[in-house]
């Protein structure tokens, strides 16, 4: 009963932050979006905005640590969970660190720049004082159509045909 209701209320975050990716993809940023949870209790949520913002650190993931950490009035997330669509880049991921978050629930891989074990392992990095527990997979479909589809988009925008 309690990993089914762990279940249930992983795919209620998973989902928000889907929304919250699809209203990035809505102003023309990447599709990310990310949600920290504590207690079951949203204590913190954003989508990815640099260009929106002009900031190169705007990310989903360090927007939402920031807006939990001021609701929590704490610069540490003890026993809390991020829920973010796409796997946590260098910066992402040291953020995910300094603020101690304990789980952090992935739904794709970026093979790319990921740096919760893609392309290096920030989140478990041995020699770091903190180390989350890395979650992958869940709606890993839904959150992969969606950034497929933008960059889809944007390249047929680009192009010369398009």
């Amino acid at each position: 009963m309690i990993d089914d209701q762990k279940s249930m209320d992983d795919l209620k975050w998973m989902n928000r932050a889907l929304e919250l990716a699809e209203s990035a993809a809505a102003i023309g940023e990447v599709p990310v979006g990310a949600v920290v949870v504590s207690g079951n209790e949203l204590i913190g949520e954003a989508h990815n905005s640099p260009i929106s913002n002009n900031d190169a650190c705007a990310h989903a993931e360090v927007l939402a640590i920031g807006l939990a950490c001021k609701s929590e009035q704490n610069y540490r997330l003890p026993n809390s969970t991020m829920y973010v669509t796409l796997e946590p880049c260098a910066m992402c991921a040291g953020a995910l660190v300094h603020a101690r978050v304990e789980r952090v629930v992935i739904a794709a891989r970026e093979p790319r720049a990921g740096a919760a074990g893609s392309v290096l392992n920030v989140l478990q990095h041995p020699q770091l004082n903190h180390r989350c527990d890395i979650e992958f997979g869940l709606m890993e479909q839904q959150s992969a159509a969606l950034l497929k589809g933008f960059f889809r988009a944007r390249r047929k925008k680009d192009s010369p045909l398009g």
